[in-house]
């Protein structure tokens, strides 16, 4: 099992949220994250399309995998908040939505900040695709990463 698996499993037990609303992590990588949400009554609004707040859970997810896949090799170390974020409804979601997110500058130059200064601010952006490859919504999730208190 990779580091990025074991984070996966502990991500998809340690955020019941985001496991009520269906949201299934997919996969963990160095600075990049992706989800889905599955196809389901219980997070459709009242047109049939998924629901704002399931993509905003879905998006917002993704962008946690992205972030602790930058972090791996600290993760344990420091205290990531998810400070800010927006979204933008492009398209009506409908069926499977994945979310793909990345962090906006490289890890190494992130880590680099956070052994300097102790914390770092950055922006991960996150792109939501149906089946069809269509992009129906954009977050970018604001992110503060300090080095946990010893």
């Amino acid at each position: 099992m990779t580091p990025y698996d074991m984070i996966r499993e502990s991500i998809s037990q340690t955020v019941p949220f985001a496991t009520h609303t269906g949201v299934e992590l997919i996969s963990i990588e160095d600075g990049v994250g992706e989800t889905l949400l599955p196809a389901q009554d219980v997070t459709l609004n009242h047109i049939g399309s998924q629901h704002a707040g399931a993509l905003f859970t879905l998006g917002e997810a993704a962008s946690g995998a992205a972030m602790a896949g930058g972090f791996i090799s600290v993760l344990m170390a420091v205290r990531p908040v998810a400070a800010s974020a927006s979204i933008r409804y492009v398209k009506v979601a409908k069926g499977p939505i994945w979310a793909f997110a990345k962090l906006s500058q490289p890890a190494a130059d992130l880590l680099s900040e956070l052994d300097d200064a102790g914390k770092v601010q950055f922006a991960v952006e996150v792109s939501m695709r149906d089946e069809t490859e269509t992009e129906v919504a954009t977050m970018q999730v604001d992110w503060h990463v300090s080095k946990a208190a010893a």
